[in-house]
Protein backbone atom coordinates (compact mmCIF):
# COMPACT_ATOMS: atom_id res chain seq x y z
CA UNK A 1 0.00 0.00 0.00
CA UNK A 2 3.01 2.44 0.81
CA UNK A 3 4.55 1.83 -2.77
CA UNK A 4 1.32 2.42 -4.57
CA UNK A 5 1.26 5.44 -2.21
CA UNK A 6 4.52 6.34 -3.51
CA UNK A 7 3.64 5.73 -7.13
CA UNK A 8 0.97 7.76 -7.38
CA UNK A 9 2.75 10.70 -5.47
CA UNK A 10 4.88 9.99 -8.37
CA UNK A 11 2.26 10.98 -11.01
CA UNK A 12 1.45 13.92 -9.19
CA UNK A 13 4.65 15.18 -9.04
CA UNK A 14 5.60 14.38 -12.84
CA UNK A 15 2.59 16.63 -13.25
CA UNK A 16 3.97 19.35 -10.93
CA UNK A 17 7.05 19.46 -12.69
CA UNK A 18 5.64 19.73 -16.10
CA UNK A 19 4.61 23.55 -15.04
CA UNK A 20 7.75 24.56 -14.19
CA UNK A 21 9.07 28.28 -15.99
CA UNK A 22 11.28 26.86 -18.10
CA UNK A 23 9.12 24.40 -19.54
CA UNK A 24 6.59 26.48 -19.75
CA UNK A 25 8.77 29.11 -21.50
CA UNK A 26 9.88 26.48 -24.17
CA UNK A 27 6.33 25.10 -24.49
CA UNK A 28 4.57 28.47 -25.29
CA UNK A 29 7.65 29.72 -27.83
CA UNK A 30 6.98 26.66 -29.65
CA UNK A 31 2.93 27.02 -29.61
CA UNK A 32 3.72 30.08 -31.42
CA UNK A 33 3.97 27.96 -34.30
CA UNK A 34 0.44 25.86 -33.89
CA UNK A 35 -2.12 26.44 -35.79
CA UNK A 36 -5.14 24.78 -33.50
CA UNK A 37 -5.93 23.97 -29.91
CA UNK A 38 -4.71 20.36 -31.19
CA UNK A 39 -1.62 21.33 -32.94
CA UNK A 40 -0.85 23.02 -29.46
CA UNK A 41 -1.20 19.59 -27.59
CA UNK A 42 0.47 17.92 -29.72
CA UNK A 43 3.52 19.71 -29.21
CA UNK A 44 3.10 19.92 -25.22
CA UNK A 45 2.62 16.10 -25.23
CA UNK A 46 5.37 15.62 -27.58
CA UNK A 47 7.73 17.57 -25.27
CA UNK A 48 6.50 15.40 -22.51
CA UNK A 49 7.27 12.06 -24.54
CA UNK A 50 10.66 13.44 -25.14
CA UNK A 51 11.43 14.42 -21.45
CA UNK A 52 10.23 11.20 -20.28
CA UNK A 53 12.45 8.87 -22.82
CA UNK A 54 15.70 11.03 -21.41
CA UNK A 55 14.91 10.32 -17.54
CA UNK A 56 14.23 7.15 -18.54
CA UNK A 57 17.51 6.17 -20.25
CA UNK A 58 19.95 8.24 -18.19
CA UNK A 59 17.84 7.57 -14.95
CA UNK A 60 17.61 3.77 -15.46
CA UNK A 61 21.60 3.83 -16.41
CA UNK A 62 21.98 5.93 -13.05
CA UNK A 63 20.14 3.99 -10.90
CA UNK A 64 21.42 0.39 -12.13
CA UNK A 65 24.99 1.59 -11.37
CA UNK A 66 24.08 2.68 -8.04
CA UNK A 67 25.15 6.64 -8.68
CA UNK A 68 24.93 10.01 -8.81
CA UNK A 69 25.14 12.53 -11.31
CA UNK A 70 28.06 14.83 -10.66
CA UNK A 71 26.93 18.30 -9.53
CA UNK A 72 29.39 20.00 -12.72
CA UNK A 73 27.60 18.05 -15.08
CA UNK A 74 24.32 18.79 -14.20
CA UNK A 75 24.81 22.37 -13.97
CA UNK A 76 26.35 22.06 -17.06
CA UNK A 77 23.05 20.62 -18.59
CA UNK A 78 20.56 23.13 -17.15
CA UNK A 79 23.01 25.95 -18.88
CA UNK A 80 22.64 23.87 -22.01
CA UNK A 81 18.27 24.36 -21.02
CA UNK A 82 19.23 27.94 -21.09
CA UNK A 83 20.94 28.48 -24.38
CA UNK A 84 18.35 26.32 -25.83
CA UNK A 85 15.30 28.88 -24.45
CA UNK A 86 17.61 31.96 -25.52
CA UNK A 87 17.21 30.26 -29.32
CA UNK A 88 13.48 29.27 -29.01
CA UNK A 89 12.52 33.08 -27.66
CA UNK A 90 15.03 34.56 -30.42
CA UNK A 91 13.24 32.35 -32.96
CA UNK A 92 9.66 33.89 -31.97
CA UNK A 93 10.89 37.40 -32.13
CA UNK A 94 12.35 36.78 -35.59
CA UNK A 95 9.17 34.78 -36.94
CA UNK A 96 7.29 38.19 -35.60
CA UNK A 97 9.91 40.41 -37.07
CA UNK A 98 9.75 39.23 -40.62
CA UNK A 99 5.71 38.84 -40.51
CA UNK A 100 6.04 42.79 -40.03
CA UNK A 101 2.44 42.50 -38.36
CA UNK A 102 1.20 46.30 -38.49
CA UNK A 103 -2.38 47.86 -37.71
CA UNK A 104 -3.91 50.70 -38.84
CA UNK A 105 -7.90 51.88 -38.84
CA UNK A 106 -10.20 50.48 -41.45
CA UNK A 107 -13.44 51.98 -42.07
CA UNK A 108 -16.37 50.59 -43.85
CA UNK A 109 -18.85 52.16 -46.33
CA UNK A 110 -21.10 52.14 -43.83
CA UNK A 111 -19.21 54.43 -41.37
CA UNK A 112 -18.10 51.12 -38.68
CA UNK A 113 -14.38 51.16 -38.24
CA UNK A 114 -12.35 48.81 -36.72
CA UNK A 115 -9.05 47.66 -36.79
CA UNK A 116 -6.99 45.77 -39.59
CA UNK A 117 -4.12 43.67 -39.92
CA UNK A 118 -1.43 42.97 -42.39
CA UNK A 119 1.53 40.96 -42.63
CA UNK A 120 4.50 41.89 -44.48
CA UNK A 121 4.81 38.15 -46.01
CA UNK A 122 1.15 38.07 -46.63
CA UNK A 123 0.29 35.66 -44.13
CA UNK A 124 -2.61 35.20 -41.47
CA UNK A 125 -3.31 33.73 -39.19
CA UNK A 126 -5.54 30.51 -39.75
CA UNK A 127 -8.29 27.99 -38.72
CA UNK A 128 -8.43 24.88 -40.00
CA UNK A 129 -12.13 23.89 -41.05
CA UNK A 130 -13.54 22.38 -37.14
CA UNK A 131 -15.40 19.35 -39.47
CA UNK A 132 -12.09 18.09 -40.87
CA UNK A 133 -10.46 15.09 -39.72
CA UNK A 134 -7.17 13.85 -39.63
CA UNK A 135 -5.69 10.55 -39.71
CA UNK A 136 -2.09 10.48 -38.63
CA UNK A 137 0.20 8.01 -38.19
CA UNK A 138 2.08 8.07 -34.56
CA UNK A 139 5.35 9.80 -36.70
CA UNK A 140 3.22 12.19 -37.42
CA UNK A 141 1.08 12.92 -34.16
CA UNK A 142 4.56 13.84 -33.01
CA UNK A 143 6.03 17.25 -33.28
CA UNK A 144 9.96 16.61 -33.79
CA UNK A 145 11.02 19.94 -32.21
CA UNK A 146 9.12 19.80 -29.30
CA UNK A 147 10.28 15.80 -28.31
CA UNK A 148 14.11 17.42 -28.72
CA UNK A 149 13.46 20.14 -27.10
CA UNK A 150 11.83 17.70 -23.94
CA UNK A 151 14.73 15.47 -24.61
CA UNK A 152 17.15 18.09 -23.39
CA UNK A 153 15.08 19.38 -20.16
CA UNK A 154 14.63 15.43 -19.15
CA UNK A 155 18.65 14.97 -19.44
CA UNK A 156 18.87 18.50 -17.29
CA UNK A 157 16.64 16.91 -14.58
CA UNK A 158 17.58 13.59 -14.31
CA UNK A 159 19.89 14.26 -11.50
CA UNK A 160 17.41 15.53 -9.21
CA UNK A 161 14.71 13.07 -10.56
CA UNK A 162 17.59 10.13 -9.76
CA UNK A 163 17.88 11.83 -6.21
CA UNK A 164 14.43 11.57 -5.51
CA UNK A 165 13.98 8.62 -6.32
CA UNK A 166 16.95 7.08 -4.16
CA UNK A 167 15.77 8.95 -1.69
CA UNK A 168 12.24 6.99 -2.13
CA UNK A 169 12.97 3.85 -3.18
CA UNK A 170 15.79 0.92 -2.92
CA UNK A 171 14.74 -1.19 -5.69
CA UNK A 172 16.04 -0.54 -8.98
CA UNK A 173 13.01 -1.90 -10.68
CA UNK A 174 10.53 -0.07 -8.39
CA UNK A 175 12.98 3.26 -9.48
CA UNK A 176 12.14 2.43 -12.50
CA UNK A 177 8.61 2.80 -12.50
CA UNK A 178 8.54 5.40 -10.46
CA UNK A 179 10.67 7.10 -13.40
CA UNK A 180 7.77 5.56 -15.99
CA UNK A 181 5.01 6.54 -13.77
CA UNK A 182 6.78 10.51 -13.18
CA UNK A 183 7.00 10.35 -16.99
CA UNK A 184 3.42 10.21 -17.52
CA UNK A 185 2.55 12.75 -15.08
CA UNK A 186 5.22 15.35 -17.24
CA UNK A 187 3.11 13.94 -20.22
CA UNK A 188 -0.56 14.34 -19.27
CA UNK A 189 0.57 17.73 -17.36
CA UNK A 190 2.42 19.13 -20.25
CA UNK A 191 -0.92 17.99 -22.77
CA UNK A 192 -3.15 20.20 -20.31
CA UNK A 193 -1.28 23.27 -19.90
CA UNK A 194 -1.18 23.28 -23.61
CA UNK A 195 -4.46 23.51 -24.10
CA UNK A 196 -4.15 26.51 -21.59
CA UNK A 197 -1.97 28.38 -23.42
CA UNK A 198 -3.27 27.59 -26.94
CA UNK A 199 -6.65 29.30 -26.11
CA UNK A 200 -5.20 32.73 -25.73
CA UNK A 201 -2.58 32.61 -28.00
CA UNK A 202 -5.40 31.05 -31.03
CA UNK A 203 -8.25 33.57 -29.76
CA UNK A 204 -6.11 36.68 -30.40
CA UNK A 205 -4.76 35.02 -33.37
CA UNK A 206 -8.09 35.46 -35.31
CA UNK A 207 -7.77 38.12 -37.93
CA UNK A 208 -4.48 38.89 -36.45
CA UNK A 209 -6.52 41.30 -33.39
CA UNK A 210 -4.18 43.94 -31.63
CA UNK A 211 -3.22 41.12 -28.81
CA UNK A 212 -1.72 38.47 -30.84
CA UNK A 213 1.45 40.37 -32.07
CA UNK A 214 1.64 41.50 -27.90
CA UNK A 215 1.24 37.75 -26.86
CA UNK A 216 3.74 36.43 -29.35
CA UNK A 217 6.43 39.32 -28.65
CA UNK A 218 5.90 38.47 -24.87
CA UNK A 219 6.11 34.81 -24.85
CA UNK A 220 9.71 35.60 -26.94
CA UNK A 221 10.97 37.91 -24.81
CA UNK A 222 10.43 36.05 -21.54
CA UNK A 223 11.56 33.32 -23.01
CA UNK A 224 14.41 34.68 -23.84
CA UNK A 225 15.28 36.74 -21.06
CA UNK A 226 14.92 33.51 -18.80
CA UNK A 227 17.09 31.58 -20.22
CA UNK A 228 19.93 34.05 -20.19
CA UNK A 229 19.01 34.42 -16.49
CA UNK A 230 19.22 30.79 -16.48
CA UNK A 231 23.15 30.43 -18.56
CA UNK A 232 24.00 33.95 -16.55
CA UNK A 233 23.56 32.16 -13.27
CA UNK A 234 25.35 29.08 -14.00
CA UNK A 235 27.92 30.55 -16.40
CA UNK A 236 30.29 31.71 -13.48
CA UNK A 237 30.72 28.79 -11.81
CA UNK A 238 30.78 26.42 -14.94
CA UNK A 239 33.78 28.70 -17.05
CA UNK A 240 34.70 30.95 -13.94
Amino acid sequence: METLLILFMGLLIGMRHAVEADHLAAVASMATRAHNVRETVRVGASWGLGHTLTLLLLGGVVLWMDAQVPERFAEGLEFVVGIMLMLLGADVIRRMWRKGIHFHVHEHADGVRHFHAHAHDGSVPHERDPHAHEHLSWREALDGRALLVGMVHGMAGTAALVLLTLQTLHDVWLGLLYIVIFGIGSIVGMAAVSAIIALPLHKAGKGLTRWHATLQYGIGLFTLGYGAWIAGHLAPGLFG
